[in-house]
């Protein structure tokens, strides 16, 4: 209640209320903050084997929050099971023009086009080195540099699992972007087929004689079911360890009146809008697979009822974004707490 009735406002009115320079400001802080999260100490609440990796608890941060890991040491303190970073590129790059990240109070949203703006996959995997082993396990979002063509998308996703592979302890591959041009042309059969196939073969060959780490797949809420069952076919066919049930979407609907305005902003929302849809994805992927196929849910859960559900659904992990902006670092304790 402190969060939301007094430092939500307070961070909602920085900076005239510019919603970017309020996220960079606010992950300045928790990086400077991080040395001394390192120092956290927190018991297992209910602990999983997902894909082969051990997770203390099964709520984590999505990427795009924290893209560069400037504050790694700092989610783990807060009590998230894991992190995603990212999404990186093969490229820095500066994303789209600003603005490009809007608040909709109050549908519980946002909408973003930050198009990918991060420093790149080996400053990335420098910062890594330099900060050393973390407290949860990490994911590391892919996707495509805006400045490499599709055809040429494959070479870019290689490049830089090469330069993280080391630090990963997932890899979730970003197809599935509404602010990159022809990225999501990538969930196509043929296009997915070839990358995937890449990536399987680049991952053992970096694996040696370990097994190789999981790759997952992160899809638009906004396929059909018949696009995600070819989609799935495809994983199957190319030992896909998981899916990340859902990305932002591009409908609008189910805003909130007072938010209409912002309706025509391009880029992908998310928030509580999304909730319903990103469920009947994950229940979707989940009845096609007979449940064998592991999925990270995400997509408008702000509450504990909201992540049991998604669990019900089938996934077998859940991520939180738009709504710890909402709701606060609490979140992440009452959702461990209320865990059937």
């Amino acid at each position: 209640m402190v969060y939301k009735s007094v430092v939500r406002k307070a961070l909602f009115r920085m900076h005239g209320g510019d919603a970017e320079r309020v996220h960079e400001t606010t992950l300045g802080v928790m990086a400077k903050l991080s040395p001394a999260a390192k120092l956290v100490k927190r018991s297992p609440s209910s602990a999983r084997t997902v894909f082969g990796v051990r997770f203390p608890n099964p709520v984590g941060l999505a990427a795009g929050l924290d893209k560069n890991g400037r504050a790694l040491p700092a989610w783990g303190a807060l009590g998230f099971g894991f992190v995603e970073v990212g999404t990186v590129t093969r490229h820095a790059q500066p994303g789209n023009p600003k603005p490009r990240l809007f608040r909709l109070r109050d549908s519980e949203a946002i909408i973003n086009r930050m198009g990918f703006n991060n420093d790149g996959a080996l400053e990335l995997a420098n910062r890594l080195d330099r900060l050393g082993p973390l407290s949860v396990p990490l994911g590391i979002s892919l996707g495509k540099s805006k400045v490499t063509p599709v055809e040429d998308a494959v070479e870019d996703y290689r490049t830089s699992l090469r330069a993280l592979y080391r630090h990963g302890d997932y890899f979730a591959i970003n197809i599935s972007s509404p602010n990159t041009p022809g990225l999501r042309s990538l969930q196509d059969r043929g296009a997915l087929t070839e990358l995937l196939s890449a990536l399987d073969a680049t991952a053992r060959d970096l694996a040696g004689s370990k097994p190789r780490k999981p790759i997952l797949v992160k899809i638009a809420p906004d396929l059909t079911d018949e696009a995600i069952a070819e989609l799935l076919e495809v994983c199957a066919a190319h030992d896909v360890s998981g899916l990340i049930a859902t990305n932002t979407t591009l409908s609008r609907a189910g805003l909130a009146p007072a938010d209409q305005h912002l309706a025509h902003e391009a880029g992908g929302l998310s928030g509580k809008p999304l909730t319903e849809r990103a469920r009947e994805v994950v229940r979707f992927v989940s009845r096609e697979t007979g449940g064998k196929l592991p999925i990270i849910g995400v997509g408008g859960i702000a509450s504990p009822d909201d992540a049991q559900r998604m669990l019900d659904a089938g996934a077998s992990l859940i991520q939180l974004y738009t709504a710890f902006i909402y709701e606060g670092p609490g979140l992440v304790h009452r959702i461990n707490r209320g865990l059937r």
